[in-house]
């Protein structure tokens, strides 16, 4: 009868992404790498500079740094671990690397001090690849950028002098290259951002006035307060492209999520990282922003048009037009954008800016829910346990939506399929699996996750508070005893896992 209850309750114990999780207060992390007095390949004369530079003004604008200068692979690997632990509680993780970055067999490989290569395996072995960078932060909370400041040539080649290529190009302005043959385009998950400083195949310019002109460029615009990070991208694009005379393109690979961010600030005090509500983060931005979103929405960048439908849906901005908004949503969709699907959907299902069309809205969930957008998958979950949109309730379709959900670190579907391991719901999936999803769910950071677990506690079995304590006794945030007594103790470590302590 208990387990009955609680499913019935549904709506009140079980998380929907339609409620919103508040988040914790931003925390920006960043892992700056300079690698310059390379061992046996090329010593590069900028990197330290750049990387020195850019840690003082990350750390000027609120990021809690982590340098390494000149490090082995054994100790940037350590580094490494260290700051993917320190990730998972921050809202905004960034790695910038400066050093040799080169492509072997398609994939993009970043070497330490300490490599040396004779062989394409040898860079494998000896360097660090960019899938492990990615993996590094690929558990903050709502947004990843790595940078790589690294298009450098691959030391085992050099049989192409592409520097005097270069400087015959450049004429007076006496600049040296960062090597010849650039690296292999990014493809990252969704809410990370990849920005190299030259488009896949070109080389860096390594600058002659103590830093690079990437590095130059970077460190300006992301240090004026109230800049929305694409279009900061977008102006370092144009300043390096205008300081090397268009010899050296950086570009950006990834899709951001629809939150405005800004790296130094933003306008009227709109919080750095996230906001509760995108329209109203959307509409303070700048008149002159929003001119520049317009301008990269026609050149086809669908989270411009998130952007722009998001400031026509608050109906607090005197641009309020949801008819508007649903024609750039439409637009995105038409470009495959799965945050465009899921908000389009809601619109069809509520009826805002277009007739109700219940049909459509569970199309473009599912869409969304296609392309592995975890809103969209949760969602989905529920209107299968519920019944909606046409469905009939399938509590054991449900399941397997919120499992998938759960699996793509959507915190309140991890919570939501803790509790169904709980009551015996999932088969082959016992307490030591839903203390694995809670405390997952924690480390995600969903403060309606941390607030059921210090107040109703006991809405979970005893073993699985036991597990519970166990696994955060496994990370070091508890040291009691493993009693299922959710005391003052546990309730310490589970809001340290959650990042308070």
């Amino acid at each position: 009868m208990n387990h009955f209850i609680r499913l019935f309750v549904l709506p009140v114990f079980l998380l929907t992404s339609a409620v919103g999780s508040a988040w914790a207060a931003p925390d920006r992390v960043a892992l700056v790498i300079g690698m310059a007095d390379y061992d046996a390949v090329t010593p590069l004369a900028n990197t330290r500079n750049d990387a020195e530079a850019l840690a003082d003004t990350l750390t000027d604008i609120g990021f809690d740094v982590t340098r390494v200068i000149d490090a082995s692979l054994a100790e940037l690997r350590s580094v490494m671990r260290d700051f993917a632990f320190r990730s998972e509680t921050a809202d905004l993780a960034l790695i910038y690397f400066a050093g040799h970055g080169i492509e072997v067999q398609g994939e993009n490989f970043l070497m330490p001090i300490d490599a040396r290569p004779r062989t394409n395996v040898d860079v494998q072995n000896q360097s660090v690849s960019l899938k492990e960078m990615l993996a590094v932060v690929e558990k903050a909370r709502v947004m990843r950028i790595v940078i790589l400041d690294s298009c450098r040539d691959n030391p085992l080649g050099g049989s192409i002098d592409t520097n005097a290529v270069v400087q015959s190009a450049l004429q007076s302005t006496d600049q040296a290259t960062r090597g010849v043959g650039g690296l292999a385009p990014a493809n990252p998950d969704r809410g990370t951002l990849v920005a190299f400083a030259a488009k896949d195949g070109q080389v860096a310019l390594d600058g002659t006035q103590g830093n690079s002109p990437y590095a130059r460029a970077l460190m300006d615009k992301m240090a004026k307060p109230g800049l929305e990070i694409s279009l900061m991208f977008r102006q370092v694009r144009d300043a390096v492209l205008s300081e090397t005379r268009n010899l050296q393109e950086p570009y950006t690979y990834g899709s951001l999520t629809g939150q405005p961010f800004y790296l130094s600030g933003g306008p009227e005090d709109t919080p750095d990282v996230a906001a509760a509500e995108p329209s109203k983060s959307w509409s303070k931005l700048r008149p002159d922003q929003e001119s520049q979103l317009l301008a990269l929405a026609n050149l086809g960048d669908t989270r411009s048009m998130l952007g722009l439908a998001y400031i026509r849906l608050n109906p607090d901005d005197n641009r309020f037009d949801p008819a508007e908004a649903v024609r750039f949503l439409e637009r995105a969709v038409e470009r495959d954008s799965p945050e465009a699907q899921m908000e389009l959907a809601k619109l069809y299902e509520q009826g805002i800016g277009v007739e109700v069309n219940e049909a459509r809205a569970l199309e473009l969930y599912q869409a969304a829910a296609d392309q592995g957008f975890a809103d969209a998958i949760n969602d989905l979950g529920f209107l299968h346990y519920q019944g909606g949109l046409g469905l009939r309730p399938n509590p054991e379709k449900a399941l397997e939506f919120f499992e998938r959900a759960a699996d793509l670190r959507h915190p309140e579907a991890q919570f939501n399929f803790a509790a169904l391991i709980d009551d015996g719901l999932i088969a082959n999936k016992g307490p030591k699996d839903a203390a694995q999803y809670l405390y997952a769910a924690l480390r995600s950071g969903s403060q309606d996750v941390l607030n059921l677990l210090l107040e109703r506690p006991t809405m979970f079995a005893e073993e699985t508070r036991r597990e519970l304590q166990a696994q955060l006794q496994a990370f070091n945030f508890y040291e009691g005893s493993i009693d299922g007594d959710i005391g003052p103790g546990t309730k310490r470590g589970i809001r340290a896992a959650y990042g308070l302590e």
